[in-house]
């Protein structure tokens, strides 16, 4: 059985002008992996409404200390989150306003079931 593949090169060069550079493409495939882990995505989602400390974290998550803190550290290295210190305490808060934004974004869609 043959199978016919369409080539339009007008459209193909078209892509290839526009195409987001490979280096880009790893990067954001990084923050997406990041971000779709369970135990890290749902820190984000709280880190979304609060800056919170690790105790913080561990408390509303139910999970370990030093579990919060290795997830904390693949979000930070990542730039998903930053931190700042007060005193003996670490708090932790979403990098930016574009992390925000993914998250609703990805939230719209989840909820948006095809309306």
């Amino acid at each position: 059985m043959k199978t016919e593949c369409c080539v339009n090169q007008e459209n193909v060069d078209i892509v290839v002008e526009k195409l987001i550079p490979e280096d880009d493409i790893v990067d954001i495939s990084d923050i997406f992996k990041i971000l779709g882990d369970p135990s890290r995505m749902r820190i984000v989602a709280a880190l979304r409404i609060k800056e919170l400390c690790v105790g913080d974290i561990s408390a509303l998550m139910e999970i370990s200390l030093s579990g919060v803190s290795h997830q904390l550290r693949l979000l930070k290295k990542s730039r998903i989150i930053k931190s700042r210190r007060e005193g003996k305490l670490i708090y932790y808060s979403l990098d930016d306003d574009h992390i925000e934004s993914l998250i609703d974004i990805a939230l719209d869609h989840v909820r948006d079931e095809g309306t």
